[in-house]
């Protein structure tokens, strides 16, 4: 039985209000939609960001409570489950590389040392489990050998160069006896040896320990005193498993159109040891797309079927938008073009600058973009190149127009006070109308043809 995690937020009083007070102050001129959509947005990013969600790390709890939240919101709007086996999710893996196994030890004389603070295993570590009672000073046959990288950093080696060193001298000592390989440094030149859980390489003839200075000043002053060692080395696959959430509105059209925003955040844990709300990152763009799913499911727009995806894993190397165009749940070839929606809720009330990705992917981008009548509070800064990092990319990619707005980087984007009350959600309204006036441009010109961008323009970096 899966176990269900269910996390209820409600928005603080104080908030609440804020929120009030920050749309009278900026809001007046609003119409009662343009209201609704405006309190709608600030409802979403103010769920998706409180810090109950802890940022929404991708396999968290927060991240299972976020998807449950863009599922019912979805819902609500009329849209249809599309992921897989009729469901809204669309589930799959990513290879996180290894990490030790749990019955992996490292005591001297019974006292065991916690791992990766006092010792870990080297990446090309040979598994397995020895024991003896070796002296530093010695190097009997039959039990573990300890070797100081002192010795082998005097000829400066290359940082790249000593762990094929170290597998090396490792097959040597073998040779003449070696159990197991304890690695310590007792010199000041940093070795800058880790276990990175990446690799996967050929493993060593034995097993290879790497102890800390302090551990070994702690367990091993006595360099000539016989010590009790037990070591075994194991390790495992790891995986973490990510939820995109697909929505569709099926209008019998001959083509669709792909719009997409991740709500998976950076979280903390192994990444930081502070939580990011990701309100601007990337609440406001998940926040965007629930608003136009609810606008183009009462529009009149019938073109073009839409499909709504929720990425996750997009900070894992865009790993949700890659395995959608992988394993699509439509038929690519059916794709008009795709809309990308990340960092939409900082536009500046001055500028009112709004960058536009993937205005050279096709032709059609410029007379559509062009078209658009109403830009009093848009600025659109087109930027030819589809080809920048983010969930477009699997997408422009297999050869489908694509773009990408965001209000610009901030320096606080992954820190902890991207916060919801620096969103403008007003602003971020002026966004939504500017891409539902390209959208609706775009539904009479037919297919978008989709053309191959030189990929050197950066997107602008933090204003």
């Amino acid at each position: 039985m899966m176990l269900r995690i269910k996390i209820v937020l409600t928005i603080p009083l104080l908030s609440f209000l804020s929120i009030l007070s920050f749309l009278s102050a900026r809001a007046q001129k609003l119409n009662k939609n343009d209201k609704v959509t405006v309190a709608n947005l600030a409802t979403h990013v103010q769920y998706l960001a409180d810090p109950k969600l802890e940022g929404r790390r991708m396999g968290t709890p927060g991240d299972k409570a976020a998807s449950d939240y863009i599922i019912s919101e979805l819902s609500k709007a009329g849209l249809r489950p599309k992921g897989d086996n009729n469901g809204w999710a669309q589930n799959f893996t990513i290879d996180q590389g290894r990490v030790l196994s749990d019955d992996t030890w490292f005591s001297v004389n019974d006292k065991p040392l916690v791992p990766f603070k006092e010792y870990f295993p080297l990446d090309f570590s040979a598994s397995g489990q020895v024991s003896g009672s070796p002296a530093i000073a010695l190097q009997e046959s039959g039990v573990p050998w300890f070797l100081d990288l002192k010795d082998l950093m005097e000829g400066r080696p290359q940082r790249s160069d000593l762990p094929a060193i170290i597998r090396t001298r490792a097959a040597a000592c073998a040779k003449k006896g070696a159990t197991a390989l304890i690695l310590y440094n007792s010199s000041k030149l940093s070795d800058h040896l880790a276990f990175d859980p990446r690799d996967k390489p050929e493993a060593a003839v034995i097993p290879i320990v790497y102890i800390t200075a302090a551990a070994k000043r702690k367990y091993l002053k006595d360099e000539s005193a016989s010590v009790d060692i037990r070591i075994k080395v194991g390790f495992a696959e790891s995986q973490r498993t990510g939820h995109n959430v697909v929505g569709w509105i099926d209008n019998g059209a001959a083509s669709t159109v792909i719009i997409g925003a991740h709500y998976d955040g950076s979280g903390h844990g192994e990444d930081s040891s502070v939580v990011s709300p990701g309100a601007n990152d990337t609440a406001s763009g998940v926040a965007g797309m629930i608003e136009l799913a609810r606008l183009l499911a009462a529009s009149k727009l019938r073109n073009n079927n839409y499909l709504f995806i929720a990425f996750s894993g997009s900070e894992l190397e865009s790993a949700g938008s890659a395995w959608f165009v992988q394993h699509p749940v439509t038929d690519l070839k059916k794709v008009n073009y795709m809309i990308n929606m990340d960092m939409i809720g900082r536009l500046n009330d001055t500028t009112h600058a709004l960058t536009v990705a993937g205005f050279g992917t096709s032709p059609a981008w410029a007379p559509v973009c062009n078209g658009i009548r109403d830009k009093k509070y848009i600025s659109p800064r087109n930027i030819n190149t589809g080809g920048t990092a983010g969930d477009q990319l699997a997408f422009y990619r297999a050869s489908i127009p694509v773009l990408t707005f965001t209000t610009g980087l901030q320096t606080e984007n992954h820190g902890p006070v991207d916060n919801a009350d620096k969103i403008n959600y007003p602003g971020e309204l002026q966004v939504l109308k500017f891409i539902y006036s390209v959208i609706e441009g775009a539904n009479s010109r037919g297919r978008a043809t989709f053309t191959a961008t030189t990929d050197n323009q950066p997107l602008p970096g933090t204003p």
